[in-house]
């Protein structure tokens, strides 16, 4: 009985030990995920001040390379804001035009091969020659003669707003980042709430549905709209944002040879190594009714991304880091 009561006794000990020691543990661990994260955000903030730095840097050391430049387009245009913004807007055509030339190339083609194994639909290689030509047409006809009111009217809405056109008034790299920051949180609310309503059943078939003639759409296909589509979902939503912050002429073209850029690569129809995936608008083409937005943020939030998070495409919705194409490392089937 007594070596009982010793050994009781002394498992009573050591379980009234553990119970001491637990909350000590406990404090120790909650000290160390503590430190963790206050170095976490020691790094965070210090990776974001040297980013800063030599973004600013870099800024600085090309600035008068860009102020002398932007300079000569002032003055050759003698500071007239509506032959800058003209001479402005033919230079994003030519971006569309090479970007988009350059995909359909490869489309036409098939060629070079190496490219054609990043194709996210795989079995879409036909490109009927009377869409084409009747698409083309329609993006040269948004870009020039349905462009027109709308140029007019961003004029005048420029110069109410008072955006800066000098080179005195040229940004700093830190009012770029944020106002472009600003333009894509304004964008993707303009672009999914019009494109939801451009899909209600008294819209779509008379205006969205010729954007949606392309289940699996092409770089050039990205302008390829109604007009009413082109003002609505296409061009509002990407001008409304440097309107709303004045921002300055160089900044607002910064940014929309950035998002065209972006729009390009997105019906690109193409998922290429270190470039934005185009999985996430490639599945709104290909099933019509998911994936409104541009970021995703919104169709999560409603709920208009159920289906993709459910496919293979989904999982490919990312940068492709790698050589090896998302469609074979992820292929449709398997078992």
């Amino acid at each position: 009985m007594a070596n009982h009561t010793e050994k009781n006794g002394v498992h009573f000990d050591r379980s009234k030990e553990n119970m001491k020691k637990s909350p000590d543990h406990a404090s120790l661990s909650t000290a160390i995920i503590s430190i963790l994260g206050v170095m976490f955000a020691i790094f965070c903030v210090a990776f974001r001040s040297t980013l800063l730095h030599h973004g600013q840097s870099l800024w600085f050391a090309s600035g008068n390379f860009i102020a002398r430049q932007w300079g000569v387009f002032y003055d050759y245009f003698d500071g007239n804001l509506a032959k800058m913004g003209i001479a402005l807007h033919c230079l994003s055509m030519l971006e569309h035009w090479l970007l988009g030339g350059l995909f359909l190339i490869i489309d036409l083609t098939g060629k070079p091969k190496f490219i054609t194994r990043y194709k996210v639909q795989l079995d879409q290689t036909e490109i009927p020659a009377g869409k084409l030509r009747r698409t083309l047409w329609t993006v040269f006809l948004n870009q020039t003669l349905y462009n027109i009111p709308i140029l007019v009217a961003l004029y005048y809405a420029a110069v109410w707003r008072g955006c800066g056109s000098t080179v005195d008034e040229l940004p700093t790299f830190q009012t770029i980042l944020y106002q472009i920051a600003v333009f894509t949180v304004v964008e993707e609310f303009g672009f999914y709430y019009s494109h939801r309503l451009l899909h209600h059943p008294s819209l779509y078939k008379t205006v969205h549905k010729q954007h949606h003639e392309w289940t699996a759409p092409i770089g050039l296909v990205t302008m390829y709209a109604h007009p009413i589509e082109n003002l609505l979902s296409n061009s509002i939503p990407a001008i409304i944002g440097p309107l709303l912050v004045g921002s300055h002429l160089l900044t607002f073209h910064i940014w929309l040879l950035l998002a065209q850029y972006v729009s390009m690569i997105h019906h690109s129809g193409y998922h290429l190594p270190l470039l934005p995936s185009p999985e996430f608008h490639d599945y709104h083409h290909l099933k019509f009714n998911n994936n409104y937005g541009v970021l995703g943020i919104l169709d999560r939030l409603h709920g208009t991304d159920t289906n993709f998070r459910k496919s293979k495409q989904f999982m490919r919705h990312k940068a492709l880091l790698a050589i090896k194409p998302l469609n074979e490392s992820i292929p449709d089937n398997t078992k």
